[in-house]
């Protein structure tokens, strides 16, 4: 419930604010009506404090007009003919395979979420990857993300259509996202999950806890919609159906600049000097503190080299030196699900295999026949990294050359 108070002084600061046109000023007094969807967006710019949201107890709430689960779709930008584009990042297909197991098993509709200045068949490529529905908002201002913006959309979004379930990938952008909206909406939010299914007709989120010793189940049974962020690289992909598309919703939002806090001043795209990102590398050479040195540890430089790998680092080499924090991975570093992955002389902290243990095929060597590391890998090698390093990659060498 929204109400404005007496101290209201008629600005009109809040009209132009309002995306649905749901404010308008009588006898210098701001009066809302039905089209209002609790965004929130007025709150934050009355000069004067008149606008209050009032919540209603969730003890209270029916819940059984909530339905479907959504899934918020990152875009990333990319340049397509020497033109500047978006495309979807990975992660939206991850979230939207899982989402469509969810949906199943709760007989809903799943839905992605657009937020863009442009589509450009976006329905086709979330489609093929289940989506039912596809709710996009199309408008200038959403060139470039903006905290204050996409909440304020999504929020009102959610408010409209109330759908049971929101996922949101843990990314920079989702993990900036997802706690303003849960906090706009009083509702719960569950991070970096690495698990999701359905018990009782709940949300069933499960994420590491306690420095990844133990894992958490987490349910939300008196708020809607349930929340979680999923961390990319954890959920399988789903075969996609060809020629299978979303049915697309638009919505018209009107979005005022003045919602807008935040003024980009300069935008800075930084390439790994190794090639590819190491979360999008399909083969993944990481070393640990096995591996003594820096210089002894640069030795898997030249086996990334042959293989085409990116050279992964567990916690332990990153704080020895060895590698840059962006290269690291693990609970605290970066989830990667490569076809290969060849551990070196990593012992297999909980923390480092919930970072990889979703990879193809992972092959471990270690000279502790007891690492943690073997009970994961396909292939174990025990022995010094040192000796086995060097000889694995002259035999690679002269298989090229054969």
């Amino acid at each position: 419930m929204i109400n404005v108070s007496k101290k209201c002084i008629g600005c009109e600061k809040c009209v132009p604010i309002c995306p649905f046109a749901a404010i308008q000023m009588i006898d210098k007094k701001a009066v809302i009506n039905e089209a209002c969807t609790l965004c929130g967006a007025c709150v934050q710019v009355c000069p004067v404090d008149a606008i209050e949201i009032t919540r209603e107890e969730t003890a209270i709430k029916d819940f059984s007009s909530y339905r479907g689960v959504w899934v918020f779709t990152e875009l990333e930008d990319f340049h397509e003919k020497n033109k500047p584009s978006k495309k979807l990042r990975r992660v939206a297909f991850e979230l939207l395979s899982e989402g469509r197991k969810l949906a199943d098993e709760l007989n809903e509709e799943l839905c992605a979420v657009v937020l863009t200045d442009k589509n450009h068949a976006f329905e086709k490529e979330l489609g093929a990857y289940g989506a039912d529905k596809m709710y996009l908002v199309e408008n200038p201002e959403l060139a470039d993300y903006d905290t204050d913006v996409f909440s304020t959309i999504l929020i009102s979004l959610i408010n409209r259509h109330k759908p049971s379930i929101a996922l949101y990938p843990a990314t920079i952008m989702g993990r900036d996202l997802a706690p303003r909206v849960a906090a706009s909406l009083y509702v719960g939010l569950t991070a970096d999950c690495t698990g999701l299914s359905i018990k009782d007709g709940l949300l069933l989120q499960s994420r590491p806890a306690f420095g990844g010793n133990i894992m958490a189940d987490i349910l939300s049974p008196n708020s809607r919609p349930q929340m979680a962020t999923v961390r990319p690289n954890v959920m399988k992909l789903i075969e996609p159906v060809p020629g299978k598309q979303a049915v697309v919703v638009k919505e018209e939002i009107k979005i005022d600049k003045n919602l807008r806090r935040v003024k980009v001043l300069e935008r800075k795209i930084t390439h790994d000097k190794a090639g590819a990102r190491i979360e999008d590398a399909k083969i993944i050479v990481s070393g640990g503190r096995g591996m003594k040195t820096r210089d002894k540890y640069k030795y898997l430089e030249e086996l990334c080299r042959i293989l085409g790998a990116s050279l992964g680092a567990s916690r332990a080499a990153v704080d020895m030196g060895f590698n840059e924090k962006s290269h690291q991975v693990g609970q605290s570093g970066t989830t990667v699900s490569p076809k290969l992955y060849l551990a070196c002389g990593i012992s297999g902290a909980v923390q480092h295999i919930v970072g990889m243990r979703s990879s193809d095929v992972i092959v471990s060597i270690n000279k502790d026949p007891n690492a943690p590391i073997f009970n994961v890998s396909k292939y174990g090698i025990v022995g010094d990294v040192h000796e086995i390093i060097p000889k694995l990659t002259q035999a690679l060498k002269n298989r090229l050359k054969a």
